[in-house]
């Protein structure tokens, strides 16, 4: 199990939400869609070679986006992480992956 971490604007978490659950993301025993969401403040500036969906190449922007966090089972990441990106407007998005215990059994110092 893996948990998605990615950083969109405010105005597009649904879209990339229900991209994720779409593709099999978010799924807790008997639970789908599943996700947590917190709000912020993103700050970048574009290069002048970019095409940035919000902001102008080349000044700094500060733009009202949300962190969305959900857990997704391996055979599921490629599917996932490729339907956010599709689902999600910049350019260049923030996101990572890492690995989630989902149970003590799988902590160590057993």
């Amino acid at each position: 199990m893996y948990v998605i971490v990615c950083f969109a604007p405010a105005t597009h978490a649904d879209a990339v939400r229900l991209a994720l659950a779409g593709a099999g993301a978010g799924a807790i025993g008997e639970y789908t869609a599943c996700s947590f969401t917190a709000a912020g403040e993103g700050r970048f500036r574009p290069s002048t070679a970019a095409e940035p969906f919000i902001g102008e190449a080349g000044e700094l922007a500060v733009v009202d986006e949300v962190r969305i966090e959900c857990v997704c089972a391996d055979g599921r990441m490629r599917a996932a992480v490729t339907a956010m990106l599709a689902a999600h407007p910049y350019e260049e998005p923030a996101w990572h992956c890492h690995r989630a215990a989902t149970s003590v059994d799988e902590l160590p110092g057993g």
